[in-house]
């Protein structure tokens, strides 16, 4: 049975008479009659029982006309319920990381996102990427990437991939004749850093800082570009994951050596304030992020 023959019936009920629902139905009387004999020709049965004045629901019709309630009130409420998540699919996400060199695979996520989610406003928030995780909960950003799982009971961290950490060398630095590098190997080198405090550069803090090493000089060069220039010279070494550095055209002089005899991994994370998780425009981004680096 049709929509149409529902709301026929709903409103004729309503309005009652088949003259006082053409307005509302937009048609005219001979056309809604026409309608209600093709309804009662199909169901076999009479759903009013009408006089000049006066039009009564049968049996039959009353329980159609209860069928027709139910209908409309599920349907008002499921777009009501559409309504209300399409709402919830608008916002504005400020992202931060503590490493700043991940907004090299960022840009192009972003784009993607813009495609999918034309509703969802990502903003960049760079600088004292060592306080990403009290800008969160501060609500100066709204997510934050990094890559030590906070405590606060107010935050949620989802794991979103893990990678390993390389030390780039020139094919002519002597560190590339080692298997692997060794805390002990960074003592008398040039390391070439994205940018201070060291704190937040993770070979230090996950491999040297607990071994008691401090490499002989350091130098903070937020060019990436040029720290490679510099690598090329041999006048230097650099440590970072082989994906951020994908986008860039490398000198078949640099080598990767692995750090550590089972190398320098790490696990990164989204943070997010608990009380935020369970927006939808938050939820979206999170399962798209998710989807996009599963593969790092």
């Amino acid at each position: 049975m049709e929509l149409k023959y529902f709301k026929l019936i709903k409103t004729i009920v309503e309005e009652g008479s088949i003259a006082n629902a053409t307005e509302r139905l937009f048609l005219t009387q001979s056309a809604l009659s026409h309608q209600l004999r093709d309804l009662e020709g199909r169901l076999g049965f009479k759903v009013f029982n009408r006089t000049r004045n006066k039009w009564e629901l049968t049996q039959e019709g009353t329980e159609l006309y209860k069928l027709a309630n139910k209908l409309f009130s599920a349907m008002d409420e499921g777009f009501s319920a559409i309504k209300h998540i399409k709402e919830g699919s608008k916002g504005s996400i400020k992202l931060s990381a503590e490493c700043q060199s991940f907004f090299h695979g960022i840009p192009k996520f972003v784009q993607k996102m813009g495609m999918l989610y034309p509703e969802i406003t990502i903003d960049f928030a760079l600088g004292a990427t060592h306080q990403t995780i009290s800008q969160v909960l501060s609500n100066e950003i709204d997510l934050a990437i990094v890559t030590s799982k906070p405590t606060s009971e107010d935050l949620e961290s989802i794991k979103v991939f893990e990678d390993e950490i390389f030390a780039v060398v020139h094919k002519e630095n002597h560190l590339n004749n080692l298997d692997h590098l060794e805390a002990g190997d960074f003592s008398n080198i040039h390391l070439l850093i994205n940018s201070f405090p060291l704190e937040g550069v993770a070979v230090y803090e996950h491999f040297l800082k607990p071994n008691g090493i401090y490499p002989i000089k350091i130098s903070a060069i937020p060019f990436t570009e040029i720290t490679l220039s510099m690598i090329n010279a041999n006048m230097g070494i650099m440590c970072a994951p082989k994906w951020q550095l994908s986008s860039f055209k490398l000198s078949k002089e640099l080598a990767f050596k692995r750090i550590g005899k089972n190398g320098l991994k790490r696990k990164h994370y989204l943070v997010v304030q608990k009380k935020q998780r369970h927006k939808k425009y938050m939820h979206d981004f999170i399962s798209s992020f998710e989807e996009e680096f599963l593969e790092i």
